[in-house]
């Protein structure tokens, strides 16, 4: 008896045959609302990205510049304000909690166009060609900012080079494909929002042999909404007080704070890690202050003998974290300026060195709108105490609106003048 026909195996497919993708969700309406919200976010995540960078008055002084080599990318720098007193903890806050809730959204749409990518032949014209390469600027270098942003942030930082240089140049590479890419598609994303695929037009991204329906296409997009929902939930605590800091579940720097006491609020870097050991803050300690006058040496016990005044100021990181109002109580930056020599007029800019001997940021300078601010203060306590060591005994700098860096700790030295 005939054995019985076997039917043939259906013939393998490669992700460059597009009936390999089968997702019914894929679609030209279903990506172009995904990149309406990325369109908004990124667009925030930018500017905010350039605040962030122009708070450290990079073009000052080159202790404050870590791309050098910028040129033209910092034709817009300007001199960072003091005022509000939040202003950084805002831009920065705004600028880490929205890059961590797009995450889903972000990956969503790359998710629902990614049979395009794979299309062969993969130019069939010279405008193809470009807007192949100008896609893959746009896909890697996305993938790219948003790996170093969550890997700082988390302090787990693993790329070769400063996260300084590699973030602010890899931005202006995505920005550039990303503003190539809505100029050529943003006219079509409108048009499909707001009447749909017109009849007879292909939808691109619609799989052409689609399996059966596990969830609507507002069904993924309520699951990509929630994933963001829950990812604001447990992340903007980072940048705010009271119960929203509690529920920080996934970021470092949230949760409880790390001890209790005029002292017990978030560190960055502590003494240890700084290299600073207790006979350096000792008796011994002088701030050396150098301006017109001279070089002046003063000790701690002189500096709280100077009129004292206080400053409600919170202390803000590039990694989103920040404090509420401490109460700050020192010198203030512009009566040591008095001192160095710098009396009968405005006070100038001034290059603040640390105890610490090495690494990012042991030097900064500081504008002389900065230093001018009476709530620039060298502090000497914080909350009625004295400073612990971990944050900056015997003495601190803390200004208003300046990132966390900024504040050196430890100070040594203040250099009054043209700090350049």
């Amino acid at each position: 008896m005939p054995a019985s026909r076997q039917p043939s195996a259906a013939p393998a497919r490669l992700p460059s045959d597009p009936r390999f993708w089968r997702s019914p969700v894929r679609g030209v309406r279903f990506t172009s609302v995904l990149g309406l919200v990325l369109l908004g976010g990124i667009t925030v995540l930018f500017v905010t990205g350039l605040l962030s960078y122009a708070a450290y008055n990079p073009d000052l002084a080159a202790v404050n510049d870590k791309t050098p080599e910028k040129g033209l990318l910092g034709f817009y720098l300007f001199a960072w304000p003091t005022g509000p007193h939040w202003l950084y903890r805002l831009t920065q806050g705004v600028h880490v909690t929205l890059g961590i809730v797009l995450v889903p959204v972000l990956l969503a749409k790359l998710w629902s166009v990614i049979p395009r990518l794979f299309a062969l032949p993969p130019a069939r014209s010279v405008g193809r060609a470009l807007e192949r390469v100008s896609l893959l600027l746009l896909v890697g270098g996305a993938l790219f900012q948003f790996a170093t942003g969550l890997l700082n942030i988390q302090l787990e930082y693993l790329f070769p080079g400063s996260f300084y240089v590699l973030h602010f140049y890899g931005a202006w590479v995505f920005m550039g494909a990303f503003v190539a890419h809505v100029v050529l598609r943003l006219p079509r994303t409108v048009r499909v929002l707001r009447h749909g695929v017109a009849p007879g037009e292909r939808d691109e991204l619609a799989a052409p042999a689609p399996a059966g329906a596990t969830v609507s296409r507002r069904g993924a997009l309520a699951v990509v909404g929630a994933g963001s929902l829950l990812l604001l939930v447990t992340s903007v605590g980072r940048s705010l007080d009271g119960t929203w800091r509690r529920v920080a579940l996934l970021t470092p720097r949230g949760g409880a704070e790390p001890g209790s006491g005029p002292n017990g609020f978030q560190i960055n870097k502590t003494a240890r890690k700084a290299g600073i050991v207790t006979a350096d803050t000792g008796e011994r300690w002088r701030l050396t202050l150098t301006g017109p006058a001279g070089e002046l040496r003063l000790s701690r016990a002189q500096l709280l003998a100077l009129e004292q005044h206080t400053a409600a100021l919170p202390i803000a990181c590039v990694e989103g974290w920040s404090t509420a109002d401490q109460l700050w109580r020192g010198v203030r930056l512009r009566d040591l300026a008095a001192l160095a020599g710098y009396g009968d007029g405005p006070p100038p800019a001034v290059l603040v060195e640390s105890l610490q001997v090495s690494g990012p940021f042991r030097s900064v300078a500081l504008r002389d709108n900065q230093v001018a601010d009476p709530r620039s203060l060298l502090a000497l306590t914080v909350g009625g105490a004295a400073l612990s060591l971990d944050h900056g005994f015997p003495a601190r700098v803390i200004v208003p609106a300046a990132p966390g860096v900024m504040n050196t700790k430890w100070v040594a030295r203040m250099t009054f003048g043209d700090p350049r």
